[in-house]
């Protein structure tokens, strides 16, 4: 059987190592952020009204959220739930509809 060879950067580790170890030592701290809370769950209404307030129609809407038509469609009838990245994405577009005009 034939092994892969991984590549391996010594400097990579080692300044790991000293960043671990400053930390260790109290020179040195932690960078933390703050994570938004889990999205919530798109209603079948709800996503539409966002389609609507884009003024756009369902296969564009689709385009823009770069799921098929029958996915957007779905969600507006209520046959399927978005999934927790499409309910994120869903609200962006509902907060920054700006951020999904389509150019070429």
């Amino acid at each position: 059987m034939k092994k892969k060879e991984i590549p391996f950067d010594v400097a990579d580790l080692t300044g790991a190592l000293d960043e671990a170890l400053a930390y260790a030592k109290g020179k040195a701290t932690l960078r933390t952020t703050t994570l938004p809370p889990p999205a919530k769950v798109a209603k079948p209404l709800h996503i539409a009204r966002i389609r609507r307030r884009m003024n756009v129609s369902q296969a564009l809407f689709a385009k823009m959220l770069n799921v098929s038509q029958v996915t957007a469609k779905s969600w507006e009838n209520g046959r399927r739930q978005p999934s927790g990245p499409a309910c994120r994405l869903l609200e962006i577009a509902e907060a920054h509809p700006q951020v999904f005009t389509m150019t070429k």
